[in-house]
This record gives structure tokens, sequence and C-alpha cells, in this order.
């Protein structure tokens, strides 16, 4: 498996900084009504919904709107029947891109993703014309400041650890098998070590590596596609040179 992208660390700064937290909280209201849906309003029996509430409380949103949402998945109070489509395609510099939604209106979907798509420089392609390309694994943070790298992967080397990478100069990303992913996240917490960003992930195999004036064609792309209210997920294959990075962060 390639090793952490550095757009994945853009992408941390990011959303620490300029993530505006109503159009968070509309997308976090989706996945935890979806997961209720779908495997039952107990987070105990169902992985899909702890995991939506344990990113939603991390994200200070608070209990009376998770409950409401988990009630609205379960028939409990009336709600908006969300469809899950997942479309493919490309940007620029033959980026490949895999969009993940959740709407009440797939003609609308489908027709602000095209639009988007073609006024950056992307179009969308077939069903599996680039999912193929990406994994689907376990992915957490943690600080580096909290453990040391052996200390980690002996810590998660029995409870599924696949791969440990730490290109970013502030955090360990852990990938794990998604089976494995909640024993991995359990023995951290026994440790009392803490972690962020704790979600299923699709990884690419193989990244393709820009530079600045494309990667800026491509962040902007991603950050229009994720502006969009029916928008859950945005992934692709893109790898940020070093000489662009300074660029971009400046």
């Amino acid at each position: 498996m390639s090793g952490h992208s550095k757009w994945a660390t853009i992408k941390r700064k990011k959303a620490a900084t300029d993530q505006k937290r109503g159009s968070l909280f509309t997308k976090l209201v989706k996945e935890i009504t979806i997961a209720a849906k779908m495997g039952g309003g107990d987070p105990s029996g169902n992985p899909r919904l702890r995991l939506a509430i344990d990113t939603a409380r991390s994200n200070s949103m608070p209990m009376e709107n998770i409950q409401r949402a988990v009630k609205k998945g379960t028939g409990e109070l009336d709600g908006v029947t969300w469809d899950e489509i997942t479309y493919e395609g490309y940007g620029p510099a033959g980026i490949a891109l895999i969009i993940e939604t959740a709407t009440d209106n797939r003609n609308r979907t489908v027709a602000d993703l095209r639009h988007i798509m073609s006024r950056h420089n992307g179009s969308l392609g077939e069903s599996g014309s680039v999912s193929w390309m990406f994994l689907r694994k376990g992915s957490l943070d943690v600080s580096k400041s909290l453990v040391s790298e052996d200390f980690l992967m002996e810590l998660l080397l029995d409870a599924g650890l696949e791969d440990l990478n730490n290109d970013d100069e502030g955090y360990f990303n852990v990938i794990t098998d998604i089976k494995d992913f909640e024993t991995a996240k359990k023995a951290l917490d026994v440790a009392g070590i803490a972690y962020e960003n704790a979600k299923i992930d699709l990884i690419p195999e193989n990244y393709i590596e820009l530079e600045a004036e494309d990667a800026q064609k491509v962040i902007r792309l991603i950050e229009t596609l994720e502006s969009n209210d029916d928008v859950q997920s945005v992934y692709s294959n893109m790898e940020i040179s070093e000489s662009a990075l300074h660029s971009l962060n400046d």
C-alpha cells in the first residue's frame, strides 16, 4: 500500500480551520440516520452507527440531535428517506475520484455533479471505472506527541494493524482491515491513547503525484464537490509533491 497522502494532511488541517459546522452536521445526521435504518438503533450492535455517533460527538454535535437522527432512522420519528449512491469519475490530470452521496432526489444529484465536474475539467464515468483502484479500510490518526512509533506498532500488531504511515509530521495514520477496525480502536481506548478521524476510508493502491498547478485544480474540484449538500465523502488518488506542498501551504 502506498504511503500516507500529503493531500490527507492538507485536508486534516483545512477541516480544523474552515469546515462549516452546519454543513458538517447535515452530513453527519444523514450518516447516523442511514446507519440506524440499515442496522438498527443500538450502537453496541451496529458498528456503522457507533462510528457515526462517535464522529458526531467528536465534532461537538449535541446529543439531542444525534438521538433525533437515530429515531428518524429507526422510524420512531418521521424523516426523509436517503438513497446512498456512489459516483465515479476523473478530475484534472487524470486523477480518479469516488463520490459518495446520500440524496432524496437522484436526478438533482447527478445533474449537480455533472455540472461541477464539467466546470472543473472533470467528468463522471461508468460504475466500476475507478473503484478498482481503491481498497476500503479502517483508518484513524494518532498524534505523535502521545506515543512512539514502536510502541504504537507493538500495541496494534495483534489488533489487526495493516499499515502504519508516519509521513505526516504530526500524526501516525493507522490502517486496518475493516473487520479489525473496532478491535484496533478498543486497544487504543484500553491503553488510554486518544485518536482522531476514525473512519472507514477508501485508500488508493497507487497515487498520482501532482505539482502545484494541477494539485490546486483538483483541490478546488474536491472542495466544490464536498460543499454540495448531497455529497457525503470524496476520495481521490492524488498525491502532492514536496515542492507543491510548500507552495500550497504558503
